[in-house]
């Protein structure tokens, strides 16, 4: 919410009616409003600001593009802000050393630019280069940069960014992985597993080494499988994995996502929209890095020429929030942690509080016509 504003609306766990009065950025009082079931029901949702560890870019505007400037990394964030998200991880994909050194840089330089950009900036994520070659687990990611792990390569890249990579993404078959899974994790950073075509062993591996999280799980995978073993069960029935799940309507059906919580629980789910550089842009084709995306009708972003192979989501965060409750059955709060209290809690991150005195990270949104729709001053 902006620093000095009242608001009144309801509360995004209890559904209680409460007005929250803002103060120079923090919560200053919140107080129990007596009011009809009728007027309950105009108010707006008042909820911690979202938090999501996998953005690509949005308004033809990608992270990895080798020439992202400072200008256009704002860009995107205020576009995220404007739908309540309050923290995120800008995602880099699979390569060249020199585009991604390029990349963090150029992040690194927005954060030390602008206080609000550094404040919205979590973390960086790299997604790749550290996977599979295969057609399917790799996706969309360009085959001629997918590489074996490397240490030293990688450390250039966290020096650029500030030391702000907080997320690798990688194939626990790629060389190495499983050393490079420790140094890293040894950093405090997270590593995930994603866009993979790993063995049980491997991925046992990977989690022995301390990976914590399966990145989009359910996609970045064959379109035809072994039925069992594969590597999907073998990361659904690890306990130590967390799941990140991209509820989109596209990515994955009901049935995936409510497996998925059913075996890990809703405490171990991180919601993502996963959006691509094209999210927000009308259909067409458009050259993306790695090469032609195409946005399609229904919404899905896909690599052009065909319909099999996503290229990330047109899809906003809050989007998939009120996905997560159509596809996973669950309530509107149990969707907004997934996108908010649990990936800070995963990256150690401060969960704001509804408390006095707390910083003002809320936001507040009505929802209509399946979208949510943000009071006017509350989007950051």
């Amino acid at each position: 919410m902006t620093h000095d504003m009242n608001i009144t609306g309801r509360h995004i766990a209890t559904g209680k009616a409460i007005e929250v009065c803002c103060d120079g950025g923090r919560i200053a009082s919140i107080t129990s409003l007596d009011v009809s079931d009728a007027e309950l029901a105009e108010l707006p949702w008042i909820a911690p600001g979202l938090f999501d560890v996998q953005v690509n870019g949005a308004n033809d505007i990608w992270f990895s593009d080798e020439n992202l400037t400072v200008d256009d990394v704002a860009n995107v964030l205020q576009t995220f802000r404007r739908h309540g998200v309050h923290r995120l991880f800008p995602t880099l994909i699979t390569n060249s050393s020199e585009a991604l050194c390029h990349g963090f840089d150029v992040i690194r330089q927005a954060c030390e630019e602008e206080s609000w950009i550094n404040n919205m900036v979590a973390g960086c994520h790299l997604e790749g280069p550290f996977i599979s070659a295969e057609d399917g687990p790799r996706g969309a990611h360009p085959l001629h940069h997918v590489r074996g792990c490397d240490w030293n390569e990688f450390q250039k890249w966290q020096q650029a960014s500030g030391n702000r990579i907080k997320l690798v993404t990688l194939a626990p078959e790629s060389d190495g992985a499983s050393e490079f899974i420790r140094q890293f994790t040894g950093t405090g950073g997270v590593c995930a597993i994603g866009h993979t075509a790993a063995t049980s062993a491997q991925i046992a591996a990977a989690v022995d080494a301390g990976a914590r999280l399966s990145t989009h799980f359910g996609n970045g995978a064959h379109a035809q499988m072994r039925r069992h073993p594969n590597y999907l069960w073998d990361q659904l029935a690890e306990p130590r994995l967390w799941a990140s799940l991209i509820t989109d309507g596209h990515h994955i059906p009901a049935s995936v996502v409510r497996s998925v919580l059913l075996a890990k629980g809703q405490d171990n789910v991180i919601i993502t929209c996963d959006s691509s550089g094209l999210a927000g842009c009308p259909p067409g084709v458009y050259d993306a890095a790695g090469g032609q995306c195409e946005v399609l009708e229904d919404g899905r972003v896909v690599v052009a020429g065909q319909r099999e192979y996503l290229a990330g989501s047109g899809a906003f965060t809050d989007d998939c929030v009120l996905g997560m409750t159509q596809l996973g059955g669950v309530s509107l709060c149990e969707a907004w942690n997934m996108a908010s209290a649990n990936p800070a809690r995963l990256f150690g991150v401060k969960t704001p509080q509804f408390k006095a005195d707390e910083p003002a990270e809320l936001v507040a949104f009505h929802i209509s016509n399946g979208r949510c729709q943000f009071v006017a001053g509350t989007e950051f």
